[in-house]
């Protein structure tokens, strides 16, 4: 732990903080609009184009953890941390034929969540809850997650050697973050994406040039790694036999879930249109470039022997290889990295319990203020309860917890990626798979240390989730088989295929 404080770094740190904070109140005047509807605060209005949209949803999917955790994998296992490389390339296709279809029918019907959605398409409150508590319940250690980003931050920059002085640096950039999306909402994570994202790049290219320099150059960089890992016994820079299939289907599940996630849902229905998803979908794959290069600060820790483990790395290696005032800036960028996606988190969460627990469960005539009075408070909970996490509990468990976190999610994909295509299933047999899918993921994961691949005989390694999924959609089927033989009456449905077309002109 750093004890010295850095006190360049911090200026530096402490102006750009500043900068988005102003950022992040003056979003309630941008785009300006009734701010007491539900749709204005957490979608924006519906109203962000094309550009508007790329960097927000690149805040919201690239986040601080991202930049934290992809390099510590690497750092740790080798080539299996490139994982997310495929898997972020894999999704955009699947958003391009798939999210568009959500947001149409979504603007035509006013819903704002998944949640609505499935409360719609099957008239079930049942199903409509079971997908809202999944939502919520995979984002809080998300959230959390995002924190330890800052957290290793501060701790670098000198406050981990203050007894508790990283978590009051973190509670109070917690407070001011929590204050201003109350304020302006989604505007606010929209508007800041533009420094973050901006940070982010200057970051990632300044590391991938200068740090390799410093060390010899990249066959330096690989060489060591390669040396490392051998001398560990363990990892590797290419992926060793029966690796493959773990790779493959942990990068493939982790494709079908991140759009699922309540944040990457906001940011989709927060577009002007169908054509303006589209369009990120073709484009977006940019930042899976930067997040390639971004897991090679894994190798470059190795190679510089950087005295850290585990998420502190990135950090070390900052300051290991810059002047302290571009490691601030690279800290900060960091720390952008975490308020962008916590905001959106935040909102996407609350969003979900005000639309699809408050109002059906607690007040079923509440006015479009009261609405989104509920939904500015939920936020400031969902927050302040991740904040909870990293300041009361181990990290381990936030981890962990965030792991369950894809393979719950991916339990929802045939609720809802399938309702946007057909209406066979049955809302019931739905719910009974997705009952199935969450006891039989979680379980699985536990049995094997809260860990997100199982050994199947005779296959290998198997993301948990897509094991999860198949018995899901098995029994969803089957159940739907058996309602339908008997003759059972289908619920409503309130959407009809003229909804699933796109609803406006291109943005």
């Amino acid at each position: 732990m750093n004890s010295t404080v850095h006190w360049t770094a911090w200026a530096v740190f402490a102006f750009f903080f500043a900068l988005v904070t102003v950022l992040g109140f003056a979003a309630a005047r941008w785009k300006k609009a009734d701010l007491d509807h539900l749709h204005e605060w957490g979608l924006g209005g519906r109203r962000f184009g094309t550009l508007i949209t790329w960097f927000l949803l690149g805040g919201d999917l690239y986040t601080a953890y991202t930049v934290i955790a992809v390099p510590a994998l690497v750092y740790g296992a080798g080539a299996m941390g490139f994982f997310a490389m495929p898997y972020t390339i894999v999704a955009y296709p699947f958003v391009f034929a798939v999210m568009p279809r959500l947001w149409n029918v979504c603007r035509r019907h006013g819903w704002l969540t998944l949640g609505d959605f499935a409360q719609g398409r099957y008239d079930s409150h049942w199903l409509a809850l079971a997908v809202a508590l999944t939502g919520v319940l995979a984002t809080m250690p998300y959230i959390a997650l995002q924190l330890v980003g800052m957290q290793v931050v501060f701790e670098q920059m000198g406050f981990g050697g203050a007894r508790g002085g990283a978590e009051i640096a973190l509670v109070a950039a917690f407070i001011v973050l929590a204050v201003y999306t109350y304020t302006s909402g989604l505007r606010a994570p929209a508007l800041i994406a533009f420094v973050k994202d901006a940070m982010i790049y200057i970051f990632v290219i300044a590391a991938i040039v200068v740090i390799p320099i410093k060390l010899g150059g990249y066959g330096a960089v690989f060489s060591a790694a390669d040396t490392a890992f051998k001398a560990k016994g363990s990892g590797g820079i290419l992926l060793h036999a029966g690796q493959a299939m773990p790779f493959a289907t942990l990068a493939l599940g982790s494709a079908f879930a991140l759009f699922l996630y309540p944040h990457a849902v906001t940011g989709t229905l927060a577009a002007s249109s169908g054509d303006a998803i589209r369009r990120n979908a073709i484009i977006l794959p940019a930042y899976s470039v930067a997040l390639g290069l971004i897991a090679l600060l894994g190798y470059m820790a190795i190679a510089a022997n950087v005295p850290a483990k585990g998420t502190a790395i990135v950090p070390a290696l900052i300051a290991q290889s810059f002047p302290e005032w571009f490691a601030g800036f690279c800290y900060a960028a960091i720390a952008l990295g975490a308020l962008v996606p916590a905001a959106i988190m935040s909102i996407g969460a609350a969003n979900l319990v005000t639309r699809n627990i408050w109002r059906p469960y607690v007040n079923r005539t509440m006015t479009p203020k009261q609405e989104s009075t509920v939904a500015k408070t939920t936020s400031l909970v969902v927050k302040f309860g991740a904040l909870a996490f990293v300041v009361f509990l181990p990290l381990q468990y936030a981890i962990d917890l965030q792991l369950l976190g894809g393979i719950w999610m991916l339990q929802v994909f045939p609720a809802i990626v399938f309702g946007l295509f057909t209406r066979w299933f049955r809302a019931n047999a739905l719910l009974g798979g997705w009952a199935v899918g969450m006891a039989l993921g979680t379980s699985l994961s536990a049995s094997v240390g809260m860990k997100p691949v199982f050994a199947l005989p005779g296959i290998g390694g198997v993301y948990i989730g897509l094991i999860a999924l198949a018995a899901n959609i098995a029994l969803a089927a089957l159940l739907t088989l058996v309602a339908n033989a008997r003759g059972t009456a289908r619920a409503g449905d309130a959407t009809q295929a003229a909804d699933y077309e796109d609803a406006v002109a291109s943005s």
